[in-house]
């Protein structure tokens, strides 16, 4: 590999906390920048009333598209973001230029990282 190849690097997204439409912009826009393993038409779902449900993806961020504009949300949303240290940068910057993006806290390994996110909006 040289200098200018990144390896392919999945990026865990987990949301929690939100409103399933709030869930739903996120993992659309995510959808429209970077491979992923839901489909384009997955809406998340509530699994149990009255519970917090969490709702994950996986974008692959090797190969991305143009970045998207702004999105509106209902409120803030909670979001955890895994993965090696250049694609999370990746999808942070892929975040930013949505919404407004306040970093809660961080935890790195050797190879990894897991940050959590609030994303508000930026309209």
């Amino acid at each position: 590999m040289n200098s200018s190849e990144q390896p392919v690097s999945p990026v865990v997204v987990t949301i929690a906390g939100c409103t399933r439409e709030d869930a739903d912009t996120v993992f659309h826009l995510l959808g429209e920048s970077y491979a992923s393993d839901r489909a384009a038409d997955d809406v998340p779902q509530y699994v149990s009333e009255g519970r917090t449900t969490v709702w994950t993806a996986t974008f692959d961020v090797t190969a991305a598209r143009p970045a998207p504009g702004p999105k509106r949300l209902g409120s803030p949303v909670e979001a955890e973001v895994q993965g090696g240290y250049w694609a999370v940068d990746r999808m942070r910057e892929t975040l930013a230029a949505a919404f407004v993006v306040h970093d809660e806290g961080m935890a790195a390994g050797d190879q990894e990282k897991d940050v959590q996110l609030r994303l508000e909006s930026r309209l």
